[in-house]
């Protein structure tokens, strides 16, 4: 089998100097080089071909995110964002994976050489992730979302409880856009680092009507609003004579995630059994597999994500194997699918 063949953009020489050592550490991947910036890449893109890039966000001359753009329309290749975290780099980096990126990585903090070594399996799982991955020009994005009126719906008081990984924040915002305002209480599990979830609940809120967060403590599940679980936190569904709210608990990581998806889906599955619906969306590994067919179990309506429009077509997979899954349908089919499910019988 061929090695995946990965080219090195960043304008730190430590970091392309890590990074050279760690990739070419595992015998499946070939390291072509490293540019300092994006003009220094392009010609190395022409001429070999690599199968993935990691690129900086910011970078001298042109930043990441142009770059980005010009890649996706005009030469589409599965790109891992590399990140260092400040507020502005974290929406820029959320803004990345809605251009086309597969995934990103964050910069530890501090000493940057014993960071990404401490970051190894994962920095090198997501390069063969996003090597398999289907990348589509960015043009085509969102041209066919589509959006449904802005009007009430009598429904059931079933909550609903969403998990993604790699690919997820688009197809989270993909599936919210097609949702009403007053829609049905929405939990959500997508997997990403702390200090980035409170971005991408923010971006989510600015985009949609819903009241969209980054979920606190015993906030509640109320109709309109929706919570993303924060990094760092496992996330459960808990009742009271009042209805559905969240706890939070830092535990250990579950499939090394916290959040963990299953954590969240059986949560569901032993407080609103069949009160609830399920989504599994696109991502790498078998996180929510399980609790997606323990909800199943429990009288709840559970749907995956077919393949064709997964861009990691992992999680799916391993609960359409489990028989966890009811309904397998293509993203888009999705909320049309769930808001027919919380029509009153």
């Amino acid at each position: 089998m061929k090695p995946i063949r990965v080219l090195i953009v960043d304008d730190s020489p430590v970091v392309q100097s890590v990074l050279t050592t760690l990739l070419s550490s595992d015998t499946d991947i070939e390291v072509l080089g490293a540019a300092s910036d994006a003009f220094d890449a392009k010609d190395t893109i022409i001429e070999k071909r690599p199968d993935v890039i990691t690129l900086d966000v910011e970078m001298p001359r042109m930043d990441g995110i142009t770059f980005l753009k010009h890649l996706m329309r005009f030469r589409p290749v599965p790109v891992i964002m590399i990140s260092s975290y400040t507020r502005n780099n974290s929406m820029r980096t959320l803004e990345a994976l809605n251009i086309g990126a597969v995934d990103f990585i964050a910069k530890p903090r501090k000493n940057i050489r014993t960071g990404l070594w401490e970051l190894r399996h994962e920095i090198i799982a997501k390069i063969k992730t996003a090597a398999r991955t289907r990348i589509r020009p960015y043009d085509l994005f969102g041209k066919h979302r589509k959006r449904i009126p802005a009007v009430s719906i009598a429904s059931s008081d079933k909550i609903i409880a969403i998990g993604a990984s790699t690919g997820g924040t688009c197809a989270i915002e993909r599936l919210l856009g097609s949702m009403p305002p007053d829609v049905n209480g929405i939990v959500i599990v997508q997997h990403m680092p702390a200090r980035y979830t409170s971005g991408f609940a923010q971006r989510m809120d600015s985009l949609f009507p819903m009241d969209i967060k980054e979920a606190n403590d015993r906030d509640r599940l109320d109709r309109g609003k929706v919570l993303i679980a924060p990094g760092g936190w496992h996330l459960q569904v808990a009742e009271d004579r009042k209805g559905y709210y969240v706890r939070l608990q830092d535990g250990r990581q579950v499939n090394h995630q916290r959040p963990s998806v299953d954590v969240l889906f059986n949560s569901v599955a032993k407080t609103a059994a069949s009160n609830a619906i399920g989504i599994l969306l696109t991502g790498m590994g078998d996180d929510g597999a399980d609790g997606l067919l323990a909800m199943r179990q429990a009288g709840a309506f559970t749907v995956a994500q077919d393949e064709a429009t997964s861009l990691v077509f992992g999680m799916p997979a391993a609960a359409i194997k489990r028989g966890a899954a009811e309904v397998v349908a293509p993203l888009d089919d999705i909320p049309d699918i769930v808001l027919s499910r919380l029509k009153p019988e």
